[in-house]
């Protein structure tokens, strides 16, 4: 049966991912069983996201966010909405772009992290989904 999801609210500024960090180590405690590889990716995904939500989505007054997380038996679910303007938001091939681009990477970077990542606007709302198939436990 799917858990309920551990929730998180934060402004930023004063939160920075070291507080998304902070909150994903208290779902990990709850956790024991999920695989450090599974981990790993999924945390380095979400931090990634809650980076470029900060960096791109704050236009002088601040983000606030809500961020909720998941993890059942064969998957790890993150949520995580924000309070700024809509965003020019387009997924293409989780593909690198070239050495000397200074931007682009993130939501590539992310994509090749997780098995789906997801973008919408939702009654005022950037609602961003990722999700990550677990390893079967002793893999």
């Amino acid at each position: 049966m799917p858990e309920r999801p551990a929730t998180f609210r934060f402004s930023s500024p004063p939160a920075d991912v070291d507080s998304v960090h902070d909150f994903l180590e208290t779902v990990w405690v709850d956790h024991p069983d999920i695989d450090e590889m599974d981990k790993m990716a999924f945390e380095t995904a979400l931090i990634e996201l809650a980076s470029n939500v900060f960096q791109h989505a704050d236009t002088g007054s601040g983000v606030t966010c809500v961020l909720s997380v998941r993890a059942d038996d064969d998957r790890l679910q993150a949520d995580l909405s924000d309070t700024s303007e809509i965003g020019g938001v387009t997924f293409v091939r989780a593909e690198l772009p070239d050495d000397m681009a200074e931007s682009g990477r993130g939501l590539a970077f992310i994509q090749m992290l997780v098995d789906d990542l997801r973008y919408e606007r939702v009654e005022g709302r950037n609602i961003w989904s990722i999700s990550k198939n677990r390893q079967p436990t002793g893999a």
